[in-house]
């Protein structure tokens, strides 16, 4: 995965303290909120639901007082002679005298519906108006009412459209009055009622200082209210079937019922802080616990990471390091409790215990694998020993003294080298002296049947390179190809090369003899040791095992016959500056 979004594992411990806290803890700060919100909801119902039957209530009353006074003015124009002789009377005085029967009749009928301000009777024909009034309208609000009434009756009277048959609304100086108009003949029978008036008793109800029992309009606009409200974004277009919230943050609960009688509503307005100004202490408590827990869980969790996760990941980091190999790294100790110390301690002590025991079984393998090399180069010494003693014998009986002078200093250079030559490697300039030196003890063996030729650049003579490399090689070409027929030439050659990055020191050994055997070749290639009729021969395999030990698979020794005849050997070395 991408570094932005890496690998967790699902059986990580910090994984699953994580999701632990999420689970323990999102539940419960879940109930606590639903809780807390199951109250609110519940105080919400119960407050509207008790409001709701007190707003009923008080419509059911404003609806039965305004029926009452309907069916008051209803009587008059089919019970009452004296709105007929108003209407169509026979002379003046019989006008009059109606007129005045029905103003003591008004007048005595208005002291029974106290929840109405008026009642009228309004002659079209003659513009003649008649009032009785309840004695809490002033004057001026008497003349102000009069002089509309006038002009909205003379309106009703040109127009061909009916009156309304029921109570409507109509605003006057910005004062709202409820009107209900009856048309007898050419007379206007009607009342009204200011809707401050019809408020009176609500005011009794405690709706809190941004409270309000209002009555509005069919279109939501509100006639009067108990209370100013503060908040302009208080919707009262809705139904009143069921409560809801309504202002700039949700925080006005909303009930009311329509009038049956007209085409108003009273509703209730209540504020949230009203509501659940009785709410249980245990509610409160639970809001301040949720928002609490929700400022906490982070801070849990950097803690928890910071006091748990970040020593653990530490230690991750340096498990993950010693898997590659890395066996000397350290758990470290800071800030971490005093269990993590502990496991840190314990893990580095014991990482010093197996760094320790890893260095003493390296210390003993490297010393192992010394003591096998030394013991498979000293595996030649006694081979060449035996054939040293061989031509100094025939040297001796031909009684040629100056070569046994010359043999014996050759023999004594070469055992010189064979002595210290218990180290795993030395420079190519010491190698080739040594190869020269044992070439003309060789020549003095075979004088006339035998040349060699070594031939390497310069810079390379400080390399290191494995003793006795070389000589092994010389040893079989002269063991199994000089003969006294034909003269076997030997030639060496080393240069440096390269594939891709990595220099190699060449190494190629030529003869011209009559190359490997076929069973030869294919043992070599297996890595068998080589077994004929003058027993084992161990020389090819011996180079093959100390290369095994000084390079790994780095090194190569490849052997083929060359063209027209003749053996090769190639060995490939890594190239290295130092020793």
């Amino acid at each position: 995965m991408s570094r932005r979004f890496p690998h967790i594992s699902w059986n990580s411990i910090r994984l699953k303290l994580v999701l632990g806290l999420f689970l323990v803890t999102v539940p419960l700060l879940t109930l606590l909120i639903y809780s807390n919100y199951y109250s609110i909801n519940v105080v919400h119902n119960q407050v509207a639901i008790s409001n709701k039957n007190l707003i009923s209530l008080y419509m059911g009353q404003i609806d039965t007082q305004l029926e009452a006074a309907e069916k008051n003015i209803l009587g008059l124009t089919t019970t009452n002679y004296d709105i007929q002789s108003m209407d169509t009377p026979i002379s003046e005085d019989d006008y009059q005298l109606a007129k005045y029967n029905l103003s003591l009749n008004l007048s005595k009928n208005i002291l029974f519906y106290k929840s109405i301000d008026a009642f009228f009777i309004f002659h079209s024909g003659r513009q003649d108006m008649l009032e009785v009034f309840q004695s809490t309208v002033t004057y001026s609000e008497r003349v102000v009412v009069e002089n509309f009434l006038v002009h909205h009756l003379n309106e009703l009277a040109n127009s061909s459209e009916p009156t309304a048959s029921n109570w409507y609304v109509k605003e006057i100086e910005s004062t709202h009055y409820i009107l209900r108009i009856i048309k007898f003949g050419n007379l206007y029978i009607g009342s009204w009622v200011k809707a401050q008036t019809l408020l009176s008793p609500l005011n009794l109800i405690d709706l809190g200082t941004k409270g309000s029992a209002l009555l509005i309009t069919s279109k939501g606009k509100a006639m009067n209210n108990t209370n100013f409200l503060q908040d302009e974004h208080i919707d009262l277009t809705r139904d009143f079937q069921q409560y809801y919230l309504t202002g700039s943050n949700e925080n006005m609960l909303v009930v009311g019922e329509k009038s049956q009688k007209g085409d108003f509503s009273l509703t209730a307005v209540i504020p949230n802080e009203q509501i659940l100004q009785n709410l249980p202490k245990i509610t409160q408590l639970i809001r301040w616990l949720s928002s609490a827990a929700i400022v906490l869980l982070p801070l849990s969790l950097l803690f928890m990471h910071r006091i748990l996760l970040v020593p653990l990941k530490r230690l991750i980091i340096v498990m993950n390091k010693i898997n590659k190999g890395f066996v000397n790294v350290r758990a470290e100790n800071d800030n971490a409790s005093d269990e993590l110390l502990l496991v840190n301690q314990t893990f580095n002590r014991m990482m010093s215990q197996i760094e320790e025991l890893k260095i003493n079984v390296y210390e003993e393998q490297l010393s192992k694998q010394k003591a096998e090399l030394q013991h498979l180069q000293l595996q030649i010494n006694p081979h060449f020993f035996m054939n040293s003693l061989n031509i100094l014998f025939n040297l001796a009986q031909v009684k040629n003294f100056e070569l046994i002078q010359e043999m014996t200093l050759c023999l004594v250079r070469y055992f010189r080298f064979m002595f210290r030559s218990n180290l795993s490697f030395v420079s190519l300039k010491e190698e080739v002296q040594h190869v020269r030196n044992y070439i003309r003890i060789q020549e003095l063996r075979f004088p006339n049947h035998l040349t060699c030729t070594i031939e390497y650049p310069d810079f390379l003579e400080t390399i290191q390179v494995p003793p006795l490399l070389i000589q092994t090689f010389l040893e079989n070409s002269i063991k199994h190809s000089v003969t006294l027929e034909e003269p076997l030439h030997i030639s060496v050659g080393l240069d440096l090369k390269e594939t891709g990055l990595a220099p190699y020191i060449d190494i190629q050994i030529r003869d011209t003899g009559k190359g490997f055997s076929d069973d030869v070749l294919a043992n070599i290639r297996l890595g068998n040791r080589i077994v004929d009729d003058e027993g084992e021969h161990i020389g090819i395999w011996n180079i093959k095992k100390r290369l095994s030990f000084l390079y790994g698979e780095e090194a190569t020794l490849s052997c083929y016959n060359g063209f027209p005849q003749g053996a090769v050997v190639e060995i490939k070395l890594p190239y290295q500056e130092k020793e």
